[in-house]
């Protein structure tokens, strides 16, 4: 059944990003656009899967949208009409949830709202709402080495959205878990993300069906070929996936639909050939 949505203004843009490492082309023109989604009856925000192979330069454009790094040519715009984005505007949640070692639950995210330019005294409001939200109250005077490693991930998105309210990169955040922790890690950024209506999130990682699960759309990074079949240096949007215009987001239960195993089979059928 359709999703009754109103399609909004931008949130990001990626206009022409090209790259060059080493003289080797990594980006190539690269262009996508994310739109706020809006329901009348839900807060909705936005979750974006970045999916391809291996070695196709998701890790350089994941720096080029946290700010982190700058493209060759290109640019990218956050909200509208436009900012370019810049280091500390997008919380990066990387794939082994760093924190400062040396420092309590409760002082890793002080520090990262005070880094934010938060007066002292709402960065610890803030932070305890966080805490709250994301069960850690009991664990706000522990050591990241004594959490375990769920607890971790939680607090260090709740980091990352200390520096960047409505912005999150996630590097794989799925790799390695079974199946009740990604069911876990998969509520928790849906719930992340929805808590209003400008959140965004866009998660890196080659898990396609933990990815299309909570994704309202897919991204699909590859190369063109030339005439003989040979990929050309450079990677590119080769196909956008809107789940949320196919009736496939904002529902559990989703991946059991067979329109749903249709998307899947087809996003792997296309890294064969990427």
């Amino acid at each position: 059944m359709p999703n009754v949505y109103e399609v909004r203004d931008h949130v990001l843009r990626v206009n022409n990003v090209s790259l060059k490492l080493g003289g080797n082309q990594i980006l190539r023109d690269l262009s996508f656009e994310i739109r706020d989604l809006h329901r009348e009856d839900k807060t909705t925000g936005q979750i974006v899967g970045l999916l391809g192979p291996s070695g196709i330069g998701k890790t350089q454009l994941f720096r080029i949208l946290a700010g982190l790094n700058k493209p060759d040519s290109g640019e990218v715009l956050i909200g509208s009409p436009g900012a370019v984005v810049e280091r500390g505007m997008v919380g990066v949640v990387a794939q082994h949830y760093p924190l400062f070692e040396h420092r309590t639950v409760w002082s890793n995210l002080v520090v990262a709202g005070q880094g934010s330019s938060r007066p002292a005294e709402e960065s610890e409001k803030r932070a305890h709402e966080l805490l709250s939200r994301f069960q850690l109250l009991n664990r706000k005077d522990f050591y990241p080495a004594q959490l375990s490693g769920g607890q971790r991930q939680r607090v260090a998105i709740a980091q990352q959205i200390m520096c960047s309210e409505q912005f999150l990169l996630m590097d794989e955040p799925f790799s390695g878990l079974d199946v009740v922790a990604l069911d876990s890690v998969q509520e928790l950024i849906s719930e992340v993300s929805h808590a209003h209506t400008l959140n965004t999130t866009i998660v890196v990682s080659h898990d396609i069906a933990a990815v299309c699960e909570i994704a309202d759309l897919v991204i699909l990074l590859g190369r063109d070929v030339d005439g003989a079949g040979n990929p050309l240096p450079g990677a590119r949007v080769m196909k956008t996936f809107d789940l949320a215009a196919m009736g496939l987001a904002w529902r559990r239960g989703v991946h059991l639909e067979p329109a749903f195993v249709s998307v899947v089979e087809d996003i792997r059928d296309r890294f064969r050939m990427l």
